[in-house]
């Protein structure tokens, strides 16, 4: 009984695995013979493609021929000459020649008050704030003091010379005695013009307290509070940003590779997305040195008075870097690649029938969905701009317009 089912169990594994193997045979059998269908049929697309360009060009050539070649609509532009231009894109920003930061003309010191607000409009010379200034004003009183007793005391001994002249011109007392006299008011004198220029000095260092603007503008930023120590850098502590918006200029990076092609006085055409506003400027300033991280030189742009523009903006800038008078350009995508190099179709009479004509060009700048010819047309030509795809030389063509 064993025996038999051992050898049951055996046939019964024998028969699985040959199972297993023939279903991987005949997967392996079924993928191939999908690759061959797949083959087959582009090979029978590539066939049927040619059998119709055969064809076609049986129809053109062969006018007695059965197989008639039907002209294609296409969509025709004659070529003419203009003004080619090619504009490098950049995208730059808004920043202002006159963005100044409020600082003490003296040393740094403690607001007292602030008398302006943020957005306010001011002007040059306005009050922007004023800093402590008790000990300088206590220095100012201490030195007026000081000239006061140094004015009586030169008041009385000038009124001792006097006399001491009075008596000598009279032959009475000495030279010495007047000479004494006459020196003591000399040193007083220059005493008090010492004192004087220290009072005019601690005047003005008390005046220093006050803080005033130095440029026309907008408050665009306060980040100072009374009581806090003054000092005007935005790094080190509260400061007061004011921004000349009549003073604005558009900074853009160029690439080095671009250099030979733009100067100053390079004609640019600014977009501002953010507020759908376009102008034409000029390059007024390019830097000498290439930035190490950028590779580029930095430009500056006019911006037109009157513009509204903010600082920190996003402008796109188109600058002119290639100008080609008197030239002929078409779309680009009419422009197509052959074994002997760049062609286009064009469209050509031949007896009563318009027929497609090749012709080999050789191309220049490109600008948009614009592209220069340099070589291979000429105004008047019919360039096929619709219709193009699929054309062969020589192949009938018609048009709605004609």
């Amino acid at each position: 009984m064993k025996k038999i089912t051992t050898i049951g169990l055996i046939i019964l594994s024998v028969s699985i695995i040959s199972s297993c193997v023939n279903s991987n045979n005949q997967q392996a059998e079924l993928k191939k013979k999908k690759a061959e269908l797949e083959k087959l049929k582009t090979q029978k697309e590539d066939i049927d493609t040619k059998i119709a360009d055969l064809q076609k060009q049986i129809g053109v050539l062969d006018t007695g021929s059965t197989i008639a070649a039907k002209p294609k609509l296409v969509a025709l532009n004659s070529v003419q000459k203009a003004d080619f231009k090619h504009y490098l894109e950049l995208q730059g920003s808004v920043d202002s020649k006159n963005i100044s930061y409020i600082t003490p003309s003296g040393q740094p010191g403690q607001i007292k008050a602030i008398y302006v607000k943020q957005g306010e409009k001011i002007h040059k010379g306005q009050l922007i704030l004023k800093l402590d200034d008790a000990v300088a004003q206590q220095n100012v009183v201490a030195i007026k003091q000081q000239m006061g007793s140094v004015k009586a005391q030169l008041g009385l001994a000038q009124s001792v010379y006097q006399r001491q002249k009075n008596l000598w011109d009279q032959q009475i007392g000495t030279e010495v005695q007047l000479l004494q006299a006459k020196t003591n008011v000399e040193t007083l004198q220059n005493q008090l013009k010492t004192i004087e220029a220290q009072v005019k000095t601690a005047q003005d260092q008390a005046n220093q307290s006050n803080i005033y603007s130095n440029v026309n503008g907008t408050v665009d930023d306060i980040t100072a509070h009374v009581g806090e120590t003054f000092n005007g850098n935005p790094l080190t502590g509260g400061y007061i940003r004011i921004v000349n918006e009549s003073d604005l200029k558009i900074t853009v990076t160029v690439p080095e590779n671009y250099l030979g092609n733009i100067h100053e006085g390079s004609q640019v055409i600014v977009n501002m997305p953010d507020i759908n506003k376009t102008f034409n400027s000029t390059i007024s300033f390019i830097s000498q040195a290439i930035g190490n991280t950028t590779r580029g030189v930095t430009a500056e742009i006019k911006v037109p008075k009157g513009t509204q523009l903010r600082p920190n903006q996003i402008a796109k800038v188109k600058i002119l870097d290639y100008n080609a008078p008197n030239s002929i350009a078409i779309p680009l995508n009419t422009v197509q690649t052959g074994e002997d190099g760049k062609y286009v179709l064009l469209a050509s009479k031949q007896a009563n029938q318009l027929v497609a004509k090749k012709a080999r060009v050789t191309i220049g700048q490109l600008n948009g969905d614009s592209i220069e010819i340099k070589q291979g047309l000429q105004p008047g030509d019919e360039l096929i701009t619709e219709g193009f795809q699929g054309l062969f030389e020589g192949e009938p063509i018609f048009t709605n317009s004609k």
